[in-house]
């Protein structure tokens, strides 16, 4: 399993992390240990009923629900930075997705009695947390105008396009998202079917603005995905 130099590591922007006040950060990160899992792992599971809170200090996390026919849809990406499970934490509901790692992963388990006094100690970080939730419903409902509004075609043009930018990593080629995604969990994350998913690909690979491999997309132009995308 690969190491992260913690110390040195950065937070993407509109991460919990991120956007916390280098003191609040460094007091949330040493709040409890660090524990490190495989990719596979599953962190918390929907139904659950438990309130602690995860903060992901490296590594790469999906988050998935079962609909009410049992099918499995991907709901969310997580990165370092990211704080998983507040609602459950804030609202005393059970869980209602489940978390797992899609790459080696450390992260720290944070009791809601811990939390609720750091946002109490540093309001500043209640804001934050409300600003993150905010945005994280702002994106769903984005997600939610797509569907309606736009045709598959385009809708896996955004999701690519999203997240390269949010989780790319450079590459000679281009850039590369930085986890393992298969065409159904992105055939689940654009509301389309998976052979729609396929077709959108193969057409993006023709006109050059992506490259795929094994569980990997690759983009090359992005400026041409975006077009697609109609951005």
């Amino acid at each position: 399993m690969s190491v992260v130099d913690l110390a040195t590591a950065t937070w993407a922007p509109g991460t919990f992390l991120h956007r916390l006040a280098p003191p609040a950060r460094d007091q949330l990160r040493a709040m409890a240990p660090r524990r490190w899992v495989a990719p596979g792992t599953v962190l918390i599971s929907q139904g659950a009923l438990e309130h602690h809170v995860l903060l992901l200090h490296s590594g790469i996390s999906k988050i998935t629900a079962l609909t009410s026919d049992g099918v499995e849809s991907l709901l969310a990406i997580r990165v370092s930075g990211d704080l998983i499970g507040e609602m459950s934490a804030l609202n005393d509901l059970p869980r209602s997705a489940t978390a797992t790692a899609c790459t080696p992963l450390a992260y720290s388990v944070i009791r809601r009695p811990q939390l609720r006094a750091f946002l109490e100690q540093e309001p500043n970080a209640a804001l934050a947390l409300a600003g993150m939730v905010a945005d994280r419903l702002r994106w769903a409902n984005q997600f939610r105008v797509d569907f309606t509004a736009y045709p598959a075609k385009v809708r896996v043009a955004r999701v690519l396009v999203k997240m390269a930018l949010a989780y790319g990593r450079r590459t000679p080629a281009g850039l590369e998202i930085g986890f393992e995604l298969t065409q159904s969990e992105l055939a689940s994350l654009c509301g389309a079917a998976e052979v729609t998913v396929q077709k959108s690909l193969r057409d993006f690979r023709r006109t050059g603005s992506i490259a795929t491999g094994y569980r990997t997309v690759t983009v090359l132009d992005l400026a041409a995905l975006q077009q697609a995308a109609e951005l």
